[in-house]
């Protein structure tokens, strides 16, 4: 891959900040956007700006269709076997909600067990924890190991024949882990629970089959993966999502609607009320185009090579604790002993280097770490390793700063 080509598709890198060049090292929170997907989204607002699905007019069928092509690029990106499984929503959130709200609140009884990890964001950790309050379920954890990483022993010990729903991160937000969904679905379907899957931090990285992972759901952003804000997914199998209510209602998701009654349109639109995100799903649909232009096996490859030299260079490093196993996605959580997270990450700022730091959406994990908080640098497709020298510079700037002031 040629990341020197692939950074001049993106405008946004190529500026400075605080008088230096643009480190961008926060993709895990919100990626940035090639010109392809802004001039798609512009073309959709010049030339055609209509609503989907209702009008019989030129533009609103050339929306349509972009619209609906969308859903088509997003079946073929994660290999499902549908467009009918395929649902259009605000992001992971909505549509890990989506399901708790739906086919939780349908299938969860009194004593029935939600079973999740300590290391889930908090999107996909609340809504269980919820679910299972007003269902006087029981929610469990599955225990991990020293390293962040999960045994699957732990996880066919935790899951039993009261377990309903599993729901774990693909890729952990803070940890990088890469856990294995595959294994821990077929944990779930031997003991009758269907399984829940926050691919937020794995879509943009690396190849997705949902029919070989065998998750009965699947959500992940747009704005994590070159697309924009305000746009997800979420997979869910066909059999499940038909069986399922909506939980939303009004327009667009009807079929008919009388005074005291009303059908709803069949799948998928059945989940996508009101006027949907019309712009976002193009906008998604170009990301796509353009991430599968690229290669997602070449980017998941460059991500490798990338998080192998940032941990090799922080190991030299005293007084930097790396959080999370070796073995990981493109993504490093760390502290410099004697330096608040936040304080690191606004000295880094006057270098041009922009980092994450504070709970992540994981207060749980946090305790989990014995920590208040941490910093986290992330990689993608557009990074190079004369980034991370800058970054490792800045946060040897860093600990010489906070050295003299102590």
């Amino acid at each position: 891959m040629d990341v020197l080509a692939v950074r001049e598709a993106f405008p946004i890198l190529h500026q400075e900040v605080n008088g230096h060049p643009l480190v961008y090292l926060d993709s895990s929170a919100t990626s940035q956007t090639p010109k392809s997907v802004i001039d798609k989204i512009d073309d959709y607002y010049k030339r055609y700006n209509s609503n989907v699905h209702r009008g019989v007019h030129t533009l609103g069928a050339v929306a349509t269709d972009e619209y609906e092509g969308a859903r088509e690029k997003v079946r073929s990106f994660i290999n499902a076997s549908n467009t009918k499984e395929i649902v259009f929503n605000r992001g992971t959130t909505t549509g890990i909600n989506t399901v708790a709200q739906s086919y939780g609140m349908d299938n969860v009884a009194p004593g029935d067990e939600i079973v999740i990890t300590e290391m889930e964001h908090h999107s996909n950790l609340i809504p269980w924890q919820q679910l299972a309050k007003r269902k006087n379920a029981t929610l469990k954890y599955i225990p991990m190991q020293e390293d962040g990483t999960l045994s699957m022993s732990d996880v066919r010990d935790t899951i039993s024949d009261r377990t309903k729903i599993v729901a774990v991160s693909h890729v952990s937000n803070v940890l990088g882990t890469i856990n294995p969904v595959k294994e821990i679905a077929a944990a779930a379907h031997e003991k009758g629970a269907v399984i829940v899957v926050d691919g937020a931090q794995s879509a943009p990285h690396i190849k997705i089959d949902v029919q070989d992972l065998d998750c009965d759901f699947y959500a992940f952003s747009a704005h994590k993966m070159c697309g924009p804000t305000g746009i997800g997914v979420l997979y869910g199998k066909k059999d499940l999502l038909d069986n399922m209510e909506p939980v939303e209602f009004g327009g667009e998701m009807i079929d008919f609607v009388s005074l005291y009654d009303s059908t709803w349109k069949e799948l998928p639109w059945k989940f996508e009320g009101g006027t949907p995100i019309i712009a976002g799903a193009i906008g998604l649909g170009a990301a796509i185009d353009y991430l599968e232009s690229v290669g997602m096996e070449e980017i998941e490859k460059h991500e490798e090579e990338l998080i192998s030299y940032a941990l090799q260079k922080m190991d030299d490093m005293d007084g930097v604790t790396v959080y999370g196993p070796r073995e990981r996605a493109g993504l490093v959580t760390f502290n410099v002993d004697g330096v608040h997270p936040h304080d690191l990450a606004t000295v880094l700022d006057t270098e041009g280097i922009a980092v994450r730091a504070g709970h992540h959406c994981a207060q749980p994990l946090m305790k989990w770490l014995g920590v208040n908080a941490t910093a986290r640098a992330s990689f993608y497709l557009y990074n190079t390793t004369d980034e991370i020298d800058r970054f490792v510079e800045g946060l040897q700037k860093t600990k010489e700063y906070f050295g003299d002031v102590i």
